[in-house]
């Protein structure tokens, strides 16, 4: 009896991971912001409690600038969810927004990237951390902000030193927050 019921405990153990969302084509009427906005508000109906959002960020669209500019932005985020599970959750969410999967860094009305799942590493099927998360300055820029020294699981860099060197979307610049 003791054994199953730690085994129940293990499984309800919330896991801080960082979930990265952008779009370059609002859901419907609303606008980009606020599409992101209720995407947000839509997490924890799938196992996933945003704890924390950075600022919103704008850059170029990549690496087709003739495309809409993206609006980024991070979340620290609680699930007992695994991680193919919090991803499934992420897809389904970015579903209900319309959002198609189509060509490589297509325009898009939600995007949301699980970047790292507690200090997980993960070859596969589902990478961890993202692979390319590091080189991105919409990602690593708003994750700074939120959590400076959080440190990548696998080259033990801060966020902040990432930020200063990513060499993707060197444009993306923070936007005020709306009251």
């Amino acid at each position: 009896m003791a054994s199953r019921r730690m085994v129940a405990e293990r499984r309800t153990v919330a896991e801080s991971i960082i979930v990265a969302l952008g779009g370059n084509l609002a859901a419907g009427v609303t606008g980009l912001r606020q599409s992101l906005m209720t995407a947000l508000e839509a997490f924890p109906e799938h196992g996933l409690e945003v704890v924390q959002r950075s600022r919103f960020w704008r850059s170029a669209a990549w690496p087709d600038a003739s495309e809409p500019p993206f609006l980024n932005a991070v979340a620290l985020v609680r699930t007992s969810l695994d991680p193919m599970q919090a991803m499934a959750a992420l897809h389904r969410i970015e579903s209900l927004f319309g959002r198609e999967r189509g060509g490589v860094n297509a325009a898009r009305t939600l995007d949301l990237d699980l970047i790292a799942y507690g200090r997980r590493v993960c070859a596969g099927p589902l990478v961890l951390p993202h692979p390319r998360a590091a080189e991105r300055l919409f990602v690593m820029g708003p994750l700074a902000e939120l959590a400076p020294d959080w440190r990548h699981p696998v080259t033990d860099e801060r966020a902040a030193d990432l930020a200063g060197r990513a060499s993707v979307g060197r444009d993306a610049t923070p936007l005020p927050d709306e009251p």
